[in-house]
């Protein structure tokens, strides 16, 4: 049986809101993260994934019940990133009605984080997220950033992507950071580079601009493609992105008498 493709809105959250910009920088208000969680279900998203950009300490309580709203309108999968830290954030996460966590800087400061939450939740809790850069002096030319993008860490991409997989982590959300905003089309090199050597599902992310973009980021190996400002701002549909693969022969999930 051929596996569907899945298409996944990312949905920006700052202080309670879904914010658009390039990297972080110059936020703009997007609209009510249920509402727009909501709208998306309704067009035939897979999934969701919120990222909670300021992942401040205050801004926590807000988005546990923006999750625990969601979940009670939205019946697919919701994977939620940004600030956690721990298990015990997974838990709480989990507890208000996500069904996946993302992780990235906490599981680059402590590595052992990424078996702590696969063995008590098991890998397919974990979305183990690697914003990428190329980078000359890296062995296999791109590098992992932090601080959405400004800061180069001393780990290649490559190397990384696999030392997780091998940690526990269930899925690579694998962002291109010099793809991320141009609207140019994904790092398809990058995708290739880690479906490679990934044994888990592969999500595609940064650089869609149109609806033809998203069927060389699955022929290059992506399990799954998502996108953000592109659905913000009505540039296409998902059901526009999933005709558009299904054209392509990919084998997506397409609404009733779509």
């Amino acid at each position: 049986m051929t596996v569907s493709v899945r298409v996944i809105p990312c949905l920006d959250v700052a202080d309670g809101r879904v914010v658009k910009g390039v990297n972080f920088l110059n936020l703009r208000d997007a609209g009510d993260p249920v509402e727009l969680a909501q709208k998306y279900y309704e067009q035939g998203a897979d999934e969701l994934t919120f990222l909670d950009v300021t992942a401040t300490t205050e801004g926590r309580a807000t988005t546990y019940d923006m999750v625990r709203r969601t979940a009670e309108q939205v019946f697919i999968p919701l994977t939620v990133g940004g600030g956690v830290r721990s298990d015990e954030d997974v838990a709480r996460l989990l507890g208000v009605g996500a069904d996946k966590v993302g992780v990235n800087s906490a599981a680059i400061a402590r590595p052992e984080l990424i078996g702590e939450i696969a063995d008590r939740f098991g890998a397919q809790v974990l979305v183990l997220s690697l914003d990428v850069k190329r980078s000359e002096r890296m062995p296999s030319g791109f590098v992992v950033t932090t601080h959405g993008g400004k800061q180069e860490s001393e780990l290649d991409a490559l190397a990384w992507a696999s030392e997780v997989v091998e940690r526990g982590a269930g899925e690579l959300l694998v962002n291109s950071m010099d793809a991320d905003g141009t609207l140019a089309g994904f790092d398809l090199e990058l995708i290739e580079r880690v479906r490679e050597l990934s044994s888990v599902p592969v999500i595609a992310s940064g650089g869609a601009g149109a609806v033809e973009h998203f069927a060389p980021a699955v022929h290059a190996g992506a399990d799954a493609v998502l996108a953000a400002s592109v659905f913000h701002d009505g540039t296409m549909t998902i059901e526009e992105v999933k005709r558009g693969l299904a054209a392509a022969g990919v084998s997506v999930r397409l609404a009733e008498g779509a």
